[in-house]
């Protein structure tokens, strides 16, 4: 089993809760919109990071981090971008790759609303856990924990750190 810390578009700002929400976490994804190279740098000195840069990246964030990142975690097949959209409404740039060949769990991030759907056409579960920093227009800064077991995803659990 894997535990897995998801944040996203912190926007140059890490809450020091996330390193408590974290701490039994085996991993932590950030699905892009680091805002600074020092925030990747916090979150990969506290656990194992994955990630991609998000459209407000610079080149720094840009030469560490990908734009697509698809890898095998167990036996769960994972796509994360920044800009994905959700079911029935992915983002024109990923939406051919999504379709040709279909994750088992696609993470996104980008519109700072948190949103966990699962695409009965494709068999994708899409995970956005919202934004985490202080920039943009939602209320409250969250956070999603969850686990993988060989090909299970679950104990799901949505955190709020507050409101921004």
């Amino acid at each position: 089993m894997t535990r897995i810390g998801l944040i996203s578009d912190t926007h140059h700002y890490l809450d020091e809760a996330v390193f408590r929400h974290f701490e039994s976490c085996d991993e932590v994804w950030h699905a892009g919109d680091f805002g600074t190279i020092e925030v990747a740098e916090k979150l990969r000195a506290f656990k194992p990071l994955r990630g991609v840069y998000g459209n407000i990246d610079g080149r720094d964030v840009r030469q560490e981090y990908p734009e697509v990142l698809r890898f095998r975690i167990e036996e769960v097949n994972v796509l994360m971008t920044h800009i994905g959209g959700y079911p029935g409404r992915y983002a024109p740039t990923i939406r051919p790759e999504l379709m040709a060949e279909p994750p088992q769990l696609f993470v996104c991030g980008h519109s700072h609303i948190l949103k966990v759907m699962y695409d009965e056409k494709i068999k994708c579960l899409t995970m956005n856990p919202g934004a985490a920093g202080k920039y943009g227009w939602h209320k409250i800064r969250t956070l999603i924990r969850f686990e993988i077991d060989g090909a299970n995803m679950k104990n799901c659990q949505v955190i709020e750190l507050g409101k921004k």
